[in-house]
């Protein structure tokens, strides 16, 4: 069997990736080692490992789900609720939206193409203020509403990968389904629909860890005292005077991500191909 030869400029690419591999890897590994540890040893050397004095075993994480006036899973609940809605509305509606774009040579669907992307380059921070406002005057300040703010965000990535792969379809496939008399609805649900899943899957995966992620903007939008979703709750788990408990901290932050870390470890090969299925020109 012969043997690859790699090259000294791939033996330095692997190091190089290797290292920023372990940068990323580092500071999910001292969350997860502290998240055992006491709030005493955490304080005097964060990055140690657990001692037979230091090590609490699971108490950390049984006082993370009851520390604080608010209850841990009401926040998991209402993240969840938020990202699933979410996460269906833009792939339902931007997957449409798109189909329309590379179907459609019009003047108005290239002006609206071109709307989209350009709303991945605006800075959140320069709408942040006035989106507060109009929150609040159209009642999208609740969990069961805000889902309709993050379609508008996270409508420019997904339209821009949909439109992509769409492009790379057939026409013929629609045609003949047109003449088999399908409509624009089933057509689009028959047949294209099924024919988007790879950028489906990586779609969801991208606006899933995005949302269920984001602090920003639920906490701009929601009523905290009411309303509070995992990152917003990591945030208030303080004690009396304003002190923390860090070791009750770490472990709801294990909590938040083991489950987007599952997700992105048995998905990642989807998101590769659906990126990859959207850069395709027509």
């Amino acid at each position: 069997m012969k043997k690859t030869r790699y090259s000294p400029m791939s033996k330095l690419f692997t190091v190089v990736f290797l290292l920023l591999c372990l940068m990323w890897i580092i500071p999910v590994a001292e969350v997860l080692i502290n998240s055992f540890k006491s709030n005493a040893a955490i304080n005097t050397n964060a990055f140690a490992l657990p001692t037979t004095e230091s090590f609490v075993g699971m108490d950390n994480y049984a006082k993370g789900m009851t520390f604080g006036n608010y209850p841990f899973l009401k926040s998991v609940g209402f993240s969840l609720f938020i990202t699933v809605v979410s996460v269906a509305l833009i792939l339902l509606f931007t997957s449409m939206s798109a189909w329309y774009i590379s179907r459609v040579n019009s003047k108005f669907a290239r002006f609206f193409y071109y709307l989209c992307l350009f709303s991945m380059i605006v800075p959140f921070q320069m709408v942040m203020f006035t989106l507060t406002f109009t929150a609040d005057q159209l009642k999208l300040n609740t969990p069961w509403t805000i889902p309709i703010i993050y379609l508008g965000f996270g409508a420019g990535l997904a339209i821009f990968m949909f439109a992509g792969f769409v492009k790379s379809l057939p026409l013929e496939i629609e045609e003949a389904a047109a003449i088999d008399g399908c409509g624009p609805v089933r057509t689009f649900f028959l047949v294209v629909l099924p024919m988007l899943k790879p950028t489906l899957i990586s779609v969801g995966i991208l606006e899933t860890m995005w949302v269920w992620n984001d602090y920003l903007l639920p906490y701009l939008v929601l009523d905290r005292t009411k309303y509070m979703t995992i990152p917003i709750h990591v945030q208030y788990l303080k004690g009396s005077y304003g002190s923390v408990d860090l070791g009750a901290t770490m472990a709801v932050i294990m909590l938040s991500i083991i489950p987007i870390i599952i997700v992105y470890i048995f998905c990642q090969k989807h998101i590769i191909k659906g990126v990859a299925a959207g850069a395709v020109k027509g």
